[in-house]
């Protein structure tokens, strides 16, 4: 059983025991078995320029008992994370996602983001099929097609086009070690993971824009009147 736990500037994803993850995160990358993956929340304060990031993110992890988990940061506000889950015959996913836009792009292009908060979207996707390496690897890859879904859908216009993410997204997938190699869109697995990110990544995107705007025409993020 998994759960998630919030206590700012930390939100911990526990696997309910040790799973192998796939990933690109910050802290313990590609693929590592590990029981809990973690949210960091950063302000500019916390790092500033010349810091080496990666070892002051070690240093904060071990203090809190974290280091053997895979690791996020992002400078989105995590009381607004979402989550999902998706149950398709015999397997559930389960999706913990922080959806920060204001460093928004559209694949293929840039906007000028610098001297601006990385806001982000970090997912972790949680899966009780047994996978192989192969099949990790197909699940990230749905991950990744559903997170692009949900960000166009939810209309986010740049001076580029429609952004399909931002330029420090970063997915995570745990399952179970297994010999299933394939987790397409034709398979149950395919359809409960990418069902999962997509409503977590949706959910996210909408509460974001509720509170922030994007100038079409320059890519400036501003505040809506009243929010956080």
């Amino acid at each position: 059983m998994s759960t998630v736990t919030l206590a700012r500037p930390w939100l911990v994803f526990d696997l309910g025991g040790q799973m192998q993850v796939l990933s690109w995160a910050i802290n313990r990358p590609g693929f590592v078995t590990a029981g809990r993956i973690v949210w960091r929340e950063v302000r500019n304060a916390d790092l500033p320029e010349g810091m080496d990031v990666q070892a002051w993110l070690g240093d904060q992890l071990r203090s809190e008992g974290y280091a053997d988990a895979v690791a996020f940061l992002t400078s989105r506000d995590m009381s607004y994370f979402t989550q999902e889950t998706a149950t398709i015959g015999i397997t559930t996913a389960h999706c913990v996602a922080t959806v920060g836009l204001s460093n928004a792009e559209r694949v293929g292009a840039r906007v000028d983001r610098q001297a601006q908060d990385w806001g982000t979207i970090n997912l972790a996707v949680r899966v009780d099929s047994a996978l192989s390496q192969a099949g990790l690897i197909e699940a990230l890859s749905i991950a990744t097609q559903a997170r692009t879904a949900a960000i166009l859908d939810a209309g986010v216009m740049l001076p580029t086009g429609l952004a399909t993410g931002t330029g420090t997204d970063c997915i995570a997938i745990a399952a179970p070690q297994g010999a299933q190699d394939y987790a397409g869109l034709h398979t149950e697995i395919g359809e409960a993971v990418g069902a999962s990110v997509y409503r977590a990544t949706l959910l996210g995107a909408q509460e974001w824009k509720s509170h922030y705007a994007i100038n079409p025409k320059t890519g400036e993020i501003t505040s809506k009147a009243g929010s956080h």
